[in-house]
């Protein structure tokens, strides 16, 4: 930015330059253009300073009402007994037109091009020679299309910086989307892997447990262990591995169907070889409902049954699910007396929430007479 302000300074310097040194060579070279008998050091003078001043076009456009000013003063210095020069006097007035309407604001900008036209009106009024019609026309003519110039300019520059806003707000907006979208991403991803570890783990916990207990016992117990262990693992690793799959963008492995509440009977016999009496049944349709409220689903039910096996200290659940034409409501009770399973109030009911509430349903959790329950609706129809 500093770069292109000393660029532009010494681009407005240099114009100056040269406009002020063409009014000086017509004013002492002579050239045909110069009219009347006035003092050649007085129209130096006034082109000095005019050249002066515009160079400030950018800086200063309110300035630029100096160019017109000078004249006006230099004819009244002189009485009247000016020369009227084309290169020192009128092309000095164009730039000054041109770089007010073009650079300043719009009460500058209106200063300046009215102070211009008062000087060339008094010119036209006090000058005979300018009072030819074709003189009028020539000069008059010029001084309106170099204001349309200007004025052309500076709205189509104006246009071009609205466009540019406008594009840096819409990368700025895009950019804070992708940012949303991705902590968006980040905090499914992070669900999905807790439901998914949090549950299986607790399961091969209770499982490892319940055979070191009886490893010299019963060796039927620990086998069925181990293959309950097996079980869970190998689909615990198929889902891990369906969620690294739409992390890398693999659309065969991402298309892999997700488990919705025809997988509810497995979780279900899960927790049961975990050593948890649960009755499970099914109200209504639920074949309709879609495959994320079906997810939705499966899940409240995973991390109700984990945080009872975790902290309800229960001995029995019942999980129902009842579909009506308008939402599907799951409802996950235990005998844990109502009090210990208060402490999975963690990322666990957190996530329970957060997955019903991207459905526009509402979550339940807390004792009741004899245990604990969680219960959650969502809408069948509604935005996800």
């Amino acid at each position: 930015m500093e770069r292109s302000r000393h660029r532009d300074l010494a681009v407005d310097l240099v114009l100056a330059g040269i406009v002020a040194a063409a009014g000086l060579a017509e004013v002492w070279v002579p050239l045909e253009s110069v009219q009347g008998t006035g003092s050649p050091i007085v129209s130096s003078v006034a082109i000095v300073l005019a050249g002066c001043l515009l160079a400030l076009r950018r800086r200063a456009p309110i300035a630029l009402v100096g160019v017109p000013a000078t004249w006006v003063l230099a004819g009244i210095v002189t009485l009247g007994d000016l020369q009227i020069l084309f290169f020192g006097e009128l092309v000095p007035m164009y730039f000054a037109l041109y770089s007010g309407i073009r650079f300043g604001r719009p009460r500058a900008a209106a200063a300046v091009a009215g102070s211009v036209a008062l000087a060339v009106v008094i010119a036209d009024l006090t000058i005979p020679y300018l009072q030819d019609a074709s003189e009028l026309l020539f000069h008059w003519g010029i001084l309106i299309a170099i204001a349309l110039i200007a004025l052309g300019v500076r709205r189509s520059e104006a246009r071009a910086v609205a466009a540019a806003l406008r594009a840096e707000r819409s990368e700025a907006e895009a950019r804070h989307a992708a940012m949303l979208a991705v902590a968006e991403e980040r905090a499914r991803i992070a669900r999905e892997l807790h439901d998914i570890l949090g549950h299986s783990m607790s399961v091969v916990v209770v499982q490892a447990g319940a055979a070191a207990e009886v490893v010299d016992d019963d060796p039927v117990a620990v086998r069925r262990a181990l293959e309950a262990i097996r079980s869970i693992g190998r689909d615990s690793l198929a889902e891990v591995r369906r969620v690294v799959a739409l992390l890398r963008e693999d659309e065969e492995a991402g298309l892999a169907p997700v488990p919705g509440i025809d997988r509810l009977p497995d979780l279900i016999a899960q927790a049961r070889d975990a050593g948890l009496d649960v009755t499970y049944s099914v109200v209504g349709n639920v074949d309709a409902l879609s495959a994320g409220r079906g997810l939705a689903v499966y899940r409240v039910v995973q991390e109700a049954l984990t945080n009872v096996r975790r902290h309800a200290n229960a001995r029995s659940a019942a999980v129902v699910v009842t579909a009506t034409p308008d939402a599907v409501t799951v409802t996950v009770t235990d005998d844990g007396g109502g009090h210990a399973a208060s402490g999975a109030a963690g990322h666990g009911l957190f996530g329970m929430r957060e997955r019903v509430a991207i459905y526009g349903g509402e979550l339940e959790a807390g004792p009741q007479e004899g245990g604990w329950h969680v219960r959650a609706e969502l809408p069948v129809l509604g935005p996800s």
